[in-house]
């Protein structure tokens, strides 16, 4: 048996991230009775990726986003509210609302009944757990490693050894990596020496630099893979 551990990615992999987002900004906009629209989501998105991106280079800590992101928002908008309180507003709405996309669930059930499904996320502790656990996806997990509880981030391989040693895996060519994240999930996957299935939808170009196992546009294409390498 080829790959007897599949790490999977959440947040646009198996969740729609985008969709919660939105509607999480939303919510937590009108509770503080600021207007939201596309112009705010997309300065928004703007800051939170940049920042994102320096947290994967290992420039910034994760309490360094929380701390910046919405009070960078607010500067740029005019805005005055607490920022701090304003992010664990929005992560507690993103957590009650958990967007999985269509045969995510199927997927997971056929694959677990051949390999170890294993949740690796960049994401934040209480929102992750708190969606999964909404979800009936979360039977068909052995483990949920969060970037919070490792102490590193994807695609640090020091991430990787956490999870290695947290949920006792050996040989790491019987272990895959799924996620549609290229400079955390397969750049990680590369750098901790196991293969990587790049999940992309959007049929977007390889990157020159990048040598990936497998590249899925849709989840029986995941499912195929898989199974072919039984």
């Amino acid at each position: 048996m080829r790959y007897q551990t599949i790490l999977f990615d959440i947040d646009g992999t198996l969740f729609d991230w985008s969709k919660a987002e939105v509607e999480a900004l939303r919510a937590t906009f009108d509770r503080y009775g600021f207007p939201f629209d596309d112009d705010t989501l997309a300065l928004y998105r703007t800051i939170n990726h940049d920042l994102w991106r320096r947290l994967e280079l290992g420039e910034i800590k994760k309490a360094d986003l929380f701390a910046r992101r919405f009070v960078d928002l607010f500067s740029r908008l005019g805005l005055s509210a607490d920022a701090a309180a304003f992010n664990d507003d929005y992560l507690r709405g993103v957590a009650e609302r958990p967007v999985l996309y269509d045969g995510a669930v199927a997927l997971c059930r056929d694959l677990a009944q051949f390999c170890q499904l294993i949740v690796v996320t960049n994401g934040v502790a209480l929102t992750q757990y708190g969606r999964i656990g909404r979800t009936e996806i979360g039977q068909y997990f052995s483990d949920i490693i969060v970037s919070q509880d490792a102490g590193y981030e994807k695609p640090d391989p020091r991430f990787f050894d956490y999870v290695f040693s947290t949920c006792g895996l050996g040989d790491r060519s019987h272990v895959l990596i799924v996620g549609d994240g290229l400079t955390s999930d397969i750049q990680g996957g590369i750098n901790a020496g196991i293969d990587t299935c790049w999940y992309n939808p959007g049929r977007e170009p390889v990157p020159d630099g990048y040598v990936i196992t497998h590249v899925s546009h849709d989840y029986n294409d995941i499912k195929r893979f898989v199974l072919k390498a039984q």
